[in-house]
């Protein structure tokens, strides 16, 4: 009797660790560091992986030298026991992939992180407007880590914290600045660069937008740049999705119509283009510049062209 129950039991350890069992689709298991073997069995149980919590201590039982590595594993198709330990022994985990375009503001990347599944867009959020610290050195009069969450695309697991990945964009944007050369003034430039990122998409026009920029301020003429005015009613939830007329009498510091120089701070994270432009600038003598209705700029010397470029424009749009 004692031998037909071993016999049974046997047998049937050998089908819960060998039969492959198919997942209720795709399944997400988180697993943290310190979950015993028995913590990561009940989660692979749950999530439809595993037909035994105890088959899978068997089987970790019997290859103790392997340890398993805590981490997000998705798991999509039919697999054994040996297979799925063998995975988890890997450290074949699973990374979101999370693109920050050129320009993004640290609100957009907020929700770029949600939209990633790597947590609330409130929480990042909050981390990128008061984790300061990790940029203090290089330029101590941020307000936010607006500017330094370097615009890439990055690989990241929910084993990690917001505190980790918001780390990450700013050692990356250090790596950037170092390799650009911009060690001084840092978090002037950054602003600067920030506004040329939002008014070009086009990486040759980049200097020459600086240089519009810095004549302005080189003559104390106000910059008027229309983004700083959109990022100021970002920071008052004002914003609709367009800019009004009325909005450029918005009593914000980051209004460059009604407050002149720079604003307190950058209004997104700019790109590598956008930095060298804000730091190599080309020489001219611009101070007005719109848009070609293409994708580019005219630019001006003085208030006459601008007004005959800016006619260009309407006309091109069909309007009078």
């Amino acid at each position: 009797m004692v031998l037909l129950v071993a016999l049974g039991a046997g047998g049937w350890c050998a089908w819960a660790v060998y039969t492959p069992v198919t997942p209720p689709g795709n399944q997400s298991v988180l697993l943290h560091t310190g979950y015993s073997t028995r913590r990561i069995g009940v989660e692979l149980k749950k999530a439809g992986v595993i037909r035994s919590v105890l088959a899978f201590r068997v089987w970790q039982a019997l290859h103790r030298k392997q340890s398993l590595k805590a981490g997000e594993y998705l798991f999509e198709r039919a697999a054994n026991i040996p297979e799925v330990y063998g995975r988890i022994a890997r450290g074949d985990i699973y990374f979101h992939v999370v693109t920050i375009p050129e320009g993004y503001t640290m609100f957009d990347v907020a929700l770029a992180m949600e939209n990633g599944g790597l947590g609330s867009a409130e929480e990042f959020l909050k981390i990128a407007e008061t984790r300061t610290d990790l940029i203090s050195d290089l330029a101590p009069e941020a307000k936010s880590l607006e500017g330094y969450l370097f615009p890439n695309t990055y690989q990241f697991t929910r084993t990690q914290t917001p505190e980790e990945m918001v780390g990450t964009m700013v050692r990356q944007f250090r790596q950037v600045a170092q390799q650009a050369g911009l060690n001084d003034d840092v978090h002037r430039l950054v602003t600067m660069a920030s506004i040329v990122e939002k008014e070009t998409a086009a990486p040759e026009e980049r200097p020459v937008v600086a240089s519009v920029y810095y004549n302005r301020l080189a003559h104390r003429i106000a910059l008027d740049a229309d983004p700083s005015v959109i990022y100021a009613l970002l920071l008052t939830g004002k914003y609709t999705g367009s800019l009004h007329h009325a909005d450029l009498a918005v009593a914000s510091p980051y209004n460059t119509y009604r407050y002149p120089g720079l604003p307190p701070g950058p209004i997104g994270n700019p790109g590598q283009s956008a930095l060298e432009a804000a730091l190599h600038p080309a020489t001219t003598q611009y101070f007005y510049f719109v848009s070609d209705g293409n994708g580019h700029h005219r630019f001006a010397r003085d208030l006459t062209e601008h007004n005959r470029n800016v006619a260009a424009y309407r006309r091109a749009l069909g309007r009078p």
